[in-house]
């Protein structure tokens, strides 16, 4: 990485914003091209990797799906899952190994078009022009909380997901997690695993199994072409699905709500809000897990298909047969969870989408959410770059940011280098 001090009036060919994998992958196809840029990170490179995840924090999915451009994983562990630490390093190296252009702790406070082409990028170092520029700050940036969290009282300890390291951190008390979406399910793992008594609110995210008939689901679903399906064919619903919960920790396992359940973790429907001292929860507890369960199953009839299809020669597997379920007498959980019983919240609900900065670009619809085709955008010049379901469900992950990042840093080189043809759709 090359250190880039910003100065008032400086010019670019393009502007990066993030130096995450994707604000770096651009930035590998700018370098080999020969553009003029910078990629300006708030933070420091890779920091969400390190910061923003938990200790016992793994990737879910296998090593061998990281890939940058010029830079596919080549540890010892392709069919493992890296940790926090270890997904922190390689994403940080790889900003080295081509010598990254990079200005660190600067913001990136609004971008406005120019009257005869290009931007103004105002950052907290100072304002910079540049030809194009490319958004690399993803599509999660801020935490989101009920509005009844104000609810709670002073003395139960509230963290989301993005602040939670370990349960040692938390003070005594049973811990509410709200929230089943990858973290949530995983957090709620994590406590449990330490010995804390756990309360699980669920919600509607799905499921998928960790492994079936001989190799990882993941595995199977990259060979198969799923996370190379566009979004197009998909509909635009699709950039808000969320993720299919499973774990890449102890060299990757299942999660199991309902496996969980009998280990003494307390599961409840929605959390709804607080009435009569306690947490409220909704209905449909059962109709979620055999919804988490449906998708699980529905991805291993499609795995069955593709094996029959091609003719593969893999053993057979016998299907999940549920547990648990939570009309059995044992273990239940109350209706409604007293706030004397708690001690933390973690909410993992997720997090809300913030392109104020991109003002009146005219690169947003009526609900503030990014306007593009493959991240290229109706306004001359700017793109997007890292979006959950940009182009294809691999877009999000590491399987194609690659793809992705190639196909916009062709983009930026087109419009600065006109001689330079631009990538086909």
């Amino acid at each position: 990485m090359i250190a880039v001090t910003l100065r008032d009036g400086d010019h670019f060919e393009a502007v990066v914003v993030g130096g995450g994998q994707a604000g770096l992958a651009v930035s590998h196809g700018l370098v080999a091209s020969g553009v003029h840029h910078v990629v300006i990170e708030r933070d420091t490179v890779a920091h969400e990797w390190r910061d923003g995840r938990w200790d016992a924090f793994t990737l879910v999915t296998p090593n061998w799906h990281c890939r940058l451009p010029g830079y596919p994983y080549d540890g010892s562990d392709p069919d493992g899952f890296m940790t926090r630490d270890e997904t922190y390093a390689w994403v940080r190296r790889y900003a080295d190994t081509f010598d990254a252009p990079v200005a660190e702790g600067i913001a990136v406070e609004r971008v406005e078009r120019r009257a005869g082409g290009g931007f103004t990028v105002r950052t907290s170092a100072g304002t910079v022009t540049a030809d194009t520029v490319t958004s690399a700050t993803g599509g999660y940036h801020r935490p989101v909380v009920p509005t009844w969290a104000d609810e709670l009282p002073a003395r139960v300890h509230q963290v989301h997901s993005h602040e939670y390291r370990n349960a040692r951190s938390l003070p005594d008390g049973a811990v509410l997690v709200v929230g089943t979406g990858q973290s949530g399910t995983q957090i709620a793992e994590d406590l449990l695993l330490e010995g804390r008594e756990v309360h699980l609110a669920l919600g509607r995210a799905p499921r998928v199994a960790r492994s079936y008939r001989g190799r990882d689901c993941m595995t199977w679903l990259a060979e198969m072409g799923v996370y190379d399906v566009p979004v197009a064919t998909r509909g635009l619903a699709k950039r808000e699905s969320t993720n299919h919960y499973v774990t890449g920790r102890g060299g990757g396992r299942d999660v199991d709500l309902r496996a969980f359940a009998l280990q003494g973790m307390h599961l409840h429907g929605r959390a709804t809000g607080i009435a009569d001292g306690g947490v409220t929860f909704g209905g449909g507890l059962a109709a979620d897990l055999d919804h988490a369960d449906s998708v699980a199953e529905s991805i291993k009839d499609d795995i069955d298909r593709y094996i029959d299809r091609v003719g593969l020669d893999v053993p057979q597997e016998p299907r999940y047969v549920p547990v648990w379920r939570p009309d059995d007498t044992a273990p239940g959980a109350p209706p409604a969870l007293p706030l004397d019983a708690i001690g933390t919240v973690v909410w993992a609900i997720g997090f809300r989408a913030d392109w104020s900065w991109l003002g009146d670009l005219g690169v947003l619809d009526a609900e503030s959410m990014p306007v593009h085709d493959r991240g290229v955008t109706e306004v001359p010049g700017f793109q997007f770059i890292g979006l959950p379901w940009m182009h294809t469900w691999g877009s999000g992950r590491f399987h194609a940011v690659a793809r992705d990042a190639e196909h916009v840093a062709g983009v930026v080189t087109a419009r600065v280098r006109p001689a330079v043809p631009a990538p086909t759709r």
